[in-house]
């Protein structure tokens, strides 16, 4: 088990690991649709997406912030209102679960669904009943994110949800596990610092940028 250092030179060396450890033979036997869950994710899911010769899109989502620490992460809402709350945090600061939902209300109505529009042409997700879904970001750390397009992809009917990341901490393996079918990832770290630690070039990426990386290729 690798715990420090680079580990990739950018996101497309990350791609490439991230494909060698996909068991890709077994999985072109049947038809994916990937998608990216954040902006940052979209490069390394059109390589994935490439080798299963399937569609790709991405999942919109929004952080929600504790109601006095606009810094504090404590729950996600995806563009479906799916919404999945750090519980530890959420009891550690005894923050009432009614401010998250009506937050989540409110970026559901006043974010999200301007993303849709101005990201997606105004239309929704694919359709994903009975089709296995590939997720694929470029790391996890708290996988909160992850949890919560899992949960979208779920409450969509897919057939199958898989999970494919080039590196995540270990801390975040038995939940992605307990609701995902598959975890691919070719590096778990115990010691996790942060994302950009393990990518010796990361540049933050927008969806408007990632929007015309998806419409080039």
């Amino acid at each position: 088990m690798i715990n420090s250092g680079v580990l990739f030179e950018d996101r497309f060396d990350a791609a490439k690991k991230l494909c060698e450890a996909l068991p890709l033979d077994k999985m072109r036997l049947e038809e994916w649709i990937v998608l990216a869950t954040s902006a940052n994710g979209v490069p390394i899911a059109i390589e994935v997406a490439k080798q299963l010769n399937s569609a790709i899109d991405f999942i919109l989502t929004e952080k929600i912030f504790a109601p006095l620490n606009h810094e504090c992460e404590v729950a996600i809402v995806t563009e479906k209102k799916d919404v999945v709350v750090h519980e530890e945090i959420v009891k550690a600061f005894d923050i009432d679960l009614n401010f998250i939902y009506d937050q989540a209300e409110i970026l559901n109505k006043n974010a999200l669904q301007l993303y849709v529009k101005k990201y997606r042409d105004g239309l929704s997700l694919p359709d994903l009943y009975d089709k296995n879904v590939l997720l694929v970001d470029e790391g996890l750390n708290t996988g909160l994110t992850m949890m919560a397009c899992i949960k979208t992809a779920i409450n969509m009917n897919a057939k199958s949800v898989s999970v494919a990341v080039p590196v995540l901490a270990t801390a975040t393996v038995m939940n992605i596990e307990s609701i995902a079918d598959d975890l691919y990832c070719p590096y778990v770290l115990e010691h996790f610092v942060s994302i950009d630690f393990y990518y010796k070039k990361l540049n933050e990426l927008t969806f408007d940028e990632a929007k015309k990386i998806l419409k080039k290729d």
